[in-house]
């Protein structure tokens, strides 16, 4: 590259400088015309709030968009967060979906392939919703079901147990961290809105789909933990959603599957159910999800359920309770609701949105919900006041979370903003506080650990099995991971144990085999994994069911097991508390409210007295105890003398 010399005189310039000044100007101009690059290309994280730019800019928008377009930003579709080709027919297909019918929101998911849930991982996600944001008109409102956390969908983020567990802690910060690390999480992958927390009032022990999702069965409680967490959540940028309105806690029926009943009075509803509502609107929860249940104390026609009642929707919820948010619907596409209207599919969105819902959640069939919704609107049966309102609630949802200015993340920083150790050691601590002592016999517990196995070459350590202690894994299906961390937990610190999976497919078959290790054994542990599960159906005299107890064949094994060696074995609640109201006879009852693996590491821990106990049920367990019950230990064991009271989850 060559320079101009320093001594040009006035005629060089004159035939040199001036023509390239000149050839300069209109580029100059050119270039000062160009409007500034926005500095900030990714969205900012930070607390909720709506200004007035913010107002502005939704007004705006609502006004300009045509009726096709106001009507898809009524709806939220699925989007599974896993790796696409940009010019894959999945990913073209997924985009041109959302074009053609305006979709202004995405709900992210992973695949589920009952019994096996496979999350992805965090990039994944950030790249594909980063994707969708650049591909679509305006920015998407991207939620998630993030009852237990991100971890719950994507690997490699911080791990926490169900909502019961916070209740057993009775720890509202707690409840207020989870919040903050979910929100710092979520956002950092591009998700902006969790459909938690569940504000339901667990008081049925036989309910199959709320049961540990809720945070316990006193009103009052599950108020202070939902407030908590809304709090946590809003302060990092994170639209919260309490569920199920009016309240899904009393029920013993999955609407997943069929129709459930909400059976109390008015007075039992104003001072149980709607309690947790009433306190999260009064403290500026984002949005209230309305659930697929009947409620006669409500509702007369029994052919409505909450969904599609102005009584309960625009008459209570917004009225009454005065709910100015974001009112979304339950899933569309549950079968609670879609038996009422095989006949007529898309009819659901029209008869939700008509009862005051302002975001239709996964319509069965989106062409004919989103078609029956324009002819609605064109025919005046949905107003347009009642349409721009909606679209005007969603824009600013978005305004709110800055998305007007930036709609993408950094995906550079998702290695520090996911899983920071910190917070991976709350949760795990959050998942200690939590195991509940229900029941002592004072002869088994704390269990003896009976020293380490000598390291040996890759592939070639040979472990001896015994029958001292004896370890029977229930879980629905051994093929997936409930009981894996639990296993290696117990071999960290007992190498020899013999360790058992059963499932109902062959309880009835390896009976005499597990059996006949109880019965020599000096301890015996028996973990029941057993969660709420979305639709697991179940044969009933009534058709498909669902249920939170062990089937028929384990629950008979568990039952020939303390018949045999009751007094040695200790019996573990992964999941479900009330498990123990169909075994009354157990001796030594420890719940952990969750089946994750922190879960697992917990309550090795204790059952070795490496941790104290001092959790307390959050619910009454019928005919076993009630709620607050909780034996208290400390820990057995002094420091240094167990190696094994902060290992690892996976037993690293």
């Amino acid at each position: 590259m060559s320079f101009l010399p320093l001594n040009l005189t006035h005629d060089t310039c004159s035939a040199i400088v001036c023509p390239m000044l000149r050839l300069s100007i209109p580029v100059l101009i050119l270039v000062l015309a160009i409007p500034a690059l926005p500095k900030d290309k990714y969205v900012k994280p930070g607390p909720i709030h709506l200004d007035r730019d913010g107002e502005k800019w939704a007004e705006k928008t609502v006004r300009k968009l045509s009726l096709e377009e106001k009507i898809g930003q009524l709806f939220m579709i699925w989007v599974r967060a896993q790796f696409m080709n940009v010019n894959s027919p999945d990913y073209l297909q997924l985009r041109d979906t959302m074009q053609k019918y305006h979709i202004g929101s995405f709900a992210m998911t992973v695949r589920f392939e009952p019994p096996f849930l496979y999350r992805n991982q965090p990039y994944e996600a950030a790249e594909l919703l980063n994707r969708l944001q650049k591909d679509s008109k305006l920015p998407l409102l991207i939620a998630a079901d993030f009852e237990r956390g991100m971890t719950m969908r994507l690997n490699g983020a911080t791990e926490f147990p169900h909502a019961m567990a916070f209740g057993a802690t009775g720890k509202l910060d707690y409840a207020e961290s989870f919040g903050r690390i979910t929100a710092q999480e979520a956002r950092a992958v591009g998700v902006y809105w969790n459909f938690f927390p569940d504000a339901d009032v667990n008081s049925n022990p036989a309910n199959p789909i709320i049961n540990t999702r809720s945070f316990g069965e006193d009103p009052q409680q599950v108020s202070d933990l939902v407030t908590a967490y809304v709090h946590g959540a809003r302060a990092n940028g994170m639209l919260t959603t309490v569920k199920h309105f009016p309240g899904h806690g009393d029920t013993a029926t999955d609407s997943h599957l069929s129709l459930a009943q909400v059976t109390g009075d008015r007075k039992r509803l104003e001072s149980v159910e709607l309690v947790p509502f009433r306190r999260a609107i009064e403290i500026g929860v984002d949005s209230v999800m309305v659930a697929h249940v009947t409620v006669p104390a409500l509702e007369s026609d029994p052919n409505r359920v909450a969904t599609t009642s102005p009584t309960i929707v625009t008459g209570l919820l917004k009225d009454q309770l005065r709910f100015k948010g974001l009112v979304v619907t339950d899933a569309l596409d549950m079968a609670a609701l879609t038996r009422l209207y095989a006949d007529n599919i898309g009819r659901t969105a029209v008869d939700a949105s008509k009862a005051g819902n302002d975001l239709l959640l996964i319509p069965p069939d989106l062409d004919a919900a989103y078609n029956a919704m324009l002819d609605a609107a064109r025919k005046g049966e949905i107003s347009q006041t009642q349409i721009d309102a909606s679209v005007l609630k969603i824009l600013k949802a978005k305004a709110s979370l800055g998305l007007h200015k930036a709609r993408l993340v950094d995906i550079d920083k998702l290695s520090t903003l996911v899983g920071q150790p910190e917070n991976i050691a709350l949760g795990q601590q959050i998942s200690d506080d939590a195991v509940t002592l229900v029941r002592d016999n004072g002869k088994l517990l704390p269990l003896k650990q009976t020293g380490t196995v000598k390291s040996a070459l890759p592939y070639q350590e040979a472990r001896e099995t015994r029958n001292d202690l004896v370890v029977v894994i229930l879980s629905e299906d051994v093929r997936t991971e409930a009981g894996r961390t639990l296993e290696r937990q117990i071999h960290v610190r007992v190498p020899d144990a013999n360790v058992i999976y059963v499932d109902p497919r062959i309880a009835d078959a390896m009976s005499e085999e597990v059996l006949q290790a109880v019965g020599g054994a000096k301890a015996v542990i028996a973990a029941v994994y057993v969660v709420p599960t979305a639709g697991k159906a179940i044969r009933g005299e009534n058709g498909p069911t669902n249920s939170v107890s062990l089937d028929d064949s384990s629950g008979s094994l568990l039952r020939k097991i303390l018949h045999r060696a009751g007094a040695r074995t200790a019996v573990l609640a992964m999941g479900n508390p009330y498990l123990a109201q169909d075994f009354p006879e157990v001796q030594n009852y420890l719940c952990t409210f969750s089946n994750v693996p922190i879960s697992e590491a917990s309550v090795t821990k204790a059952l070795f007295g490496e941790i104290a106990t001092h959790g307390h049920l959050p619910v009454s367990i019928p005919n076993i105890a009630r709620r607050g019950a909780g034996i208290e230990r400390e820990a057995q064991l002094t420091p240094g003398e167990s190696d094994h009271a902060n290992s690892k989850p996976n037993g690293q």
